[in-house]
């Protein structure tokens, strides 16, 4: 699918960033890869002279005849033939690869049907082109809005003009037959063109507007897949799946188209199976069959008047349906021992320690204490292991019980020794207040002097 904000520059796509650039079909859904286009061929009269063109960026595609005597290369702009004037389409595919898909789709090569390419797309056409795609949101909303008008259980999904605007395309869902010949006149003038209405189905309509299935990637019918094959409750069934409409139903409200990628797969794993063993006679009752377990080989049945499932081996199912052919009916089933992964001794997981974003207390202090460590020099460390006296140093005093510590506390304050005052006794069993320190007596042989002053008398 075409992306409607893709710009380019520089020859690449701005928009999807999609390998290639949008000049070589990147953007385009119905995009194919010719690996054929470099290889010589001995007889080029003989080479197919039918190109494949898309339009609107793979919303469809035609097959047209190369009358001209140019070599047309894929991506390239070409106006073809069209209803009463030209359009204009990109080239998608040329040369033996368009036999091949001519083959596939029953189509002869010298077809009268087949419409021919006129030329190169010129400048003027171009233009033209550009002018009339700016016209078709318009064009959208106005046709919803007259059928509305007029009550037509009908929906106008796509609108896709010409490139010379003389024919317009109405791309239209319904799920009865509609009567739209009143709307066709309507149609016609107010657009002034030449009108084709064309029906769709919700398929095509989800392939034309896009989106994300619920695997998380990119529709496929808006991607790549371009036929779509009929979808039924039994490809479900085939597969062991729920039929639970809303899981199995895609976003076009159909069954999803992806319960056909593996329903080969299913079924030739089913043949080893055995048929016609639903029911099963047994002295219990008749076993009836529930499911199919195409890993395990198991097949699972119940019995009546009991919710207990059975799993029952292929060689088990195999010889009590020859009990049955001969009017025999076992007493019970033979189980099947199912080995669940639960009882397996579970291995030892390794255990990751998420280190970001952990900061723990001790962590902090240790690199405060190393941080205070190398701020402190070597005398302040001498100075933390006790004050020093003239007589050496003084032991740290040791820590006091509370009842010391509150009366302390009542006690007052003993004051620092300054000059030659006595110092002042502290009272018998009390000790030193914590965090002061004393300081050394002054020695009384060496002598004390004052400072000098000195004037200056000139001044």
């Amino acid at each position: 699918m075409g992306c409607s904000s893709c710009g380019t520059k520089d020859g690449k796509p701005g928009g999807c960033k999609s390998n290639g650039g949008c000049s070589t079909g990147g953007c385009n859904r119905l995009n194919v890869h010719d690996w054929l286009a470099n290889l010589p061929f001995t007889d080029p009269a003989m080479s197919c002279r039918i190109v494949e063109v898309t339009f609107s960026n793979g919303s469809r595609k035609e097959y047209f005849k190369n009358t001209t005597l140019q070599h047309f290369n894929k991506g390239e702009l070409v106006s073809v033939e069209g209803v009463g004037g030209f359009d204009v389409g990109t080239v998608n595919l040329s040369g033996e690869l368009v036999r091949m898909q001519l083959k596939k789709k029953r189509i002869a090569e010298d077809s009268a049907e087949l419409k021919k390419i006129l030329r190169r797309a010129t400048e003027v056409d171009i233009q033209k082109w550009e002018e009339n795609k700016a016209r078709e949101k318009e064009a959208l909303a106005r046709s919803r809005a007259i059928a509305r008008q007029l009550k037509l259980s009908m929906k106008i999904c796509e609108v896709e003009f010409q490139a010379d605007g003389r024919k317009a395309t109405f791309f239209y869902t319904a799920e009865d037959r509609v009567d739209f010949r009143e709307l066709i006149k309507i149609y016609a003038g107010d657009f002034k063109v030449k009108v084709e209405m064309k029906q769709i189905g919700a398929r095509q309509e989800a392939a034309k507007v896009g989106g994300i299935g619920s695997c998380g990637r990119e529709l496929c019918c808006s991607s790549w897949l371009n036929e779509f094959k009929s979808v039924t409750t039994a490809m479900a069934r085939y597969q062991n799946l729920s039929i639970n409409q809303t899981k199995l139903s895609g976003q076009c409200g159909r069954l999803k188209c992806c319960l056909n990628y593996e329903l080969d797969s299913y079924l030739d794993a089913l043949q080893h199976f055995p048929d016609h063993v639903d029911v099963l006679h047994t002295a219990k009752g008749n076993a009836n069959l529930i499911k199919k377990d195409i890993f395990k080989n198991l097949m699972w049945y119940t019995l009546p008047d009991s919710n207990k499932q059975y799993p029952l081996t292929i060689e088990t199912v195999k010889k009590i349906k020859e009990m049955n052919q001969k009017g025999l009916r076992p007493e019970e089933l033979e189980t099947a021992e199912i080995i669940s992964t639960s009882s397996k001794a579970k291995e030892a997981e390794p255990q990751f320690v998420e280190l970001v974003g952990q900061i723990s207390l001790r962590s902090l202090d240790r690199n405060a204490q190393k941080r205070k460590g190398q701020r402190s020099g070597p005398g302040q460390r001498e100075r933390t292991q006790g004050p020093t006296t003239a007589q050496g140093p003084r032991e740290r005093p040791k820590l006091q019980d509370r009842s010391t510590k509150s009366s302390n506390a009542q006690s007052p304050r003993p004051q620092a020794q300054t000059g030659n005052r006595p110092q002042r006794e502290r009272p018998q069993g009390q000790a030193r207040p914590q965090g002061t320190r004393e300081k050394a007596a002054p020695d009384p042989n060496v002598p004390r002097t004052k400072p000098s002053i000195q004037i200056n008398k000139d001044k």
